[in-house]
């Protein structure tokens, strides 16, 4: 029996769902954002923060950490060539997570990543699509998103006018029917 055991099952085996973790955040830290499930994306949140935490020290033992847990591959663009570092070599998703991504957040403790619910569901199953991304520090949302004001205002005076424009319409069309059948 599975009682108290921490994460999500997400329908996969031991090594497939830790496999499926490590390619998820190499993702998120090679592009910055992965569009993926709900539950998937919950899993994936604390792993990809905890290794940030790690990575944002820069020495040799966080680096070797971050390996243990995060196997390395080559960073590929979008033309599947492989991304060349200062000296010439491919880089790796590792030197792009100590060089480029924890860097960013030296002065933030915790609260890397976040998690934007998209209006779209998948097809088969009807599964919850959102986006995990990296927070950027410069672009930093201020404020909530609001509407106009008086735009409600304005689309119910649209809709009387509309409506007064109708029924003056329909008495010119009964006054001409009347007069016909006189």
């Amino acid at each position: 029996m599975r009682h108290m055991i921490r994460g999500r099952q997400l329908s996969r085996d031991t090594e497939h769902r830790i496999a499926m973790r490590r390619n998820l955040v190499q993702s998120l830290f090679e592009h910055g954002k992965v569009k993926t499930t709900l539950p998937k994306a919950k899993e994936c949140q604390g792993f990809a923060e905890k290794l940030i935490t790690i990575a944002r020290t820069g020495t040799l033992t966080a680096r070797r950490r971050v390996v243990a847990a995060l196997n390395d591959r080559r960073v590929v663009d979008e033309n599947q060539d492989f991304v060349l570092n200062e000296k010439g070599n491919p880089s790796t998703v590792v030197q792009r997570l100590f060089n480029e991504v924890a860097p960013r957040y030296k002065g933030r403790s915790g609260g890397y990543t976040r998690i934007i619910k998209t209006a779209k569901w998948r097809i088969g199953d009807a599964g919850t699509i959102v986006i995990l991304e990296l927070i950027n520090e410069d672009k930093v949302p201020t404020g909530t998103i609001r509407r106009p004001a008086g735009l409600r205002k304005k689309r119910t005076e649209k809709k009387r006018a509309f409506a007064a424009k109708v029924l003056k319409k329909g008495d010119k069309t009964e006054a001409a029917a009347a007069e016909k059948q006189a």
